[in-house]
């Protein structure tokens, strides 16, 4: 991707719906998680009925990686933990960093020997590339934006 673009996007805001859809969630989950302070959004968050809250590139990688520690089990209270230290992270920080866990803990691995040095006390049992994730939300996003791209397109020709 461009650099160009990738700036422009990373600095983006997005809508709820579109922020649950890139990250794998529920609006319900999002909204719970907002409520909550587990994340809240960065670019805007909702001040009553009928306003939007609105989240940038980072909240959705948080979100994503959220929904990923879940689905191995991980515990909120963890994941609360987890979630301030990646927000804590610039972005291009991030992409080099690996989320490992031993099924109770989070770390945050900056360096390939953060890493070798947790397997080697036997803590790490699964990582997440955290780079790996920031380009699939990139990739999502081209997606969506292409589809609007293309109704747009055909709703002026008619």
């Amino acid at each position: 991707m461009s650099g160009n673009l990738a700036e422009a996007r990373q600095r983006a805001g997005y809508r709820g719906v579109v922020a649950a859809r890139v990250a794998g969630i529920t609006y319900r989950q999002l909204d719970y998680w907002a409520r909550t302070g587990l994340l809240i959004p960065t670019v805007q968050e909702a001040s009553g009925s009928g306003s939007q809250r609105i989240y940038d590139f980072k909240d959705i990688l948080v979100l994503k990686l959220v929904r990923r520690l879940l689905d191995v089990g991980i515990s909120l209270q963890q994941i609360r933990v987890a979630v301030e230290q990646l927000r804590s992270a610039g972005l291009k920080d991030l992409s080099a960093v690996t989320l490992m866990s031993d099924g109770v803990s989070v770390y945050l691995c900056r360096s390939n020997s953060d890493v070798i040095d947790l397997l080697a006390k036997g803590q790490g049992v699964f990582g997440i590339a955290v780079g790996k994730v920031l380009r699939e939300i990139e990739d999502t996003l081209t997606g969506i934006e292409s589809r609007e791209m293309n109704a747009e397109r055909k709703y002026l020709l008619l």
